[in-house]
């Protein structure tokens, strides 16, 4: 037998393989895999399918989870969790929201990532013929539990910034939107709907924001007026007069003869438009930004920039 300078070939060629397996082993050790978590406002059963189908073909390229909620703990948490059970060490937060200031402090102290979220408290007790906090969870998922707490998650997180108003891939939607509407566009005013926070230098950017994914559509066609509002929904004092001027638009263009367009710009559905226009006559077709292409465009976008 050959011998390599006091040992055996059998034995060199043993400590050779040996080696090389604990160096493959070391090597996995600080490796790290990317997971992406996709936060959604969430609402009926068709708002939730319209998201998760619109996110389809991006999670069949990215270890992806959706956490339905505003800023949710509990949802993000969920989602955290079964990314890590898969591996992942590395987590893009994509925030699927009109504004890019929606819960962005919340969402970083729910993630560790800024000081004022508390530790996460102890489970409830499981109560007899329920599975305790799961089924409490599920019985308030459509009222969006808004649980406030640090994620428990040894992951490295990064948020998104920008929001769908701030998109340019949004100025495609908005063309096809109102296209699919028009019929003559020199007799018909378009307005541009959404929700609108109650801070006012806010409401101002939302308007500034949105009003700039409104320019292709000006560019490419002759429209009697485009207008873009928000309707402040969730701050009665701020909602009242926003709704006057909704109105009033919408019924000038019924006092003048010509066609009033309604689209939303929300990420899915109609939201509480049809209630604020009732009496007046207008054309929508109740779609939202979700469904279209552009919107998984931009999302996966911010997936990129968040690698």
């Amino acid at each position: 037998m050959t011998i390599i300078r006091g040992i055996s070939l059998a034995t060199w060629c043993f400590l050779m393989q040996a080696t090389t397996i604990h160096a493959q082993n070391l090597s996995h050790v600080g490796e790290s895999k990317f997971g992406v978590v996709v936060m959604a406002h969430g609402g009926p059963q068709a708002w939730n399918e319209g998201v998760s189908e619109m996110l389809r073909p991006l999670s069949h390229q990215y270890d992806m989870e959706i956490a339905f909620g505003m800023a949710d703990a509990y949802s993000l948490q969920e989602a955290i969790s079964k990314l890590e059970s898969r591996g992942v060490t590395d987590i893009g937060v994509v925030r699927l929201f009109i504004s890019g200031e929606s819960w962005l402090q919340r969402t970083g102290q729910i993630l560790g990532l800024q000081e004022g979220a508390p530790e996460r408290p102890a489970p409830e007790p499981e109560m007899h013929g329920e599975h305790g906090d799961h089924a409490q969870h599920a019985g308030q998922h459509m009222g969006h539990r808004m649980e406030f707490w640090r994620v428990d998650s040894d992951a490295r997180f990064r948020i998104s910034q920008e929001g769908l108003s701030q998109a340019p891939e949004m100025d495609a939607v908005l063309v096809e939107r109102v296209m699919a509407l028009s019929n003559n566009p020199q007799n018909e005013d378009v307005l541009v709907l959404a929700h609108g926070p109650g801070d006012d230098a806010e409401n101002e950017r939302w308007l500034r924001y949105i009003n700039d994914r409104t320019k292709a559509l000006r560019e490419s066609h002759e429209f009697n007026n485009i207008k873009v509002a928000t309707l402040r929904e969730d701050w009665p004092e701020k909602r009242e007069a926003a709704q006057k001027i909704v109105r009033d638009y919408v019924r000038a263009a019924n006092d003048a003869g010509r066609t009033a367009l309604i689209v939303p710009y929300r990420v899915y559905g109609f939201g509480p438009y049809a209630d604020v226009l009732d009496g007046l006559d207008y054309v929508a077709d109740e779609t939202g930004l979700v469904p279209h292409p552009a919107v998984a465009d931009w999302a996966e976008r911010q997936i990129l920039t968040l690698q």
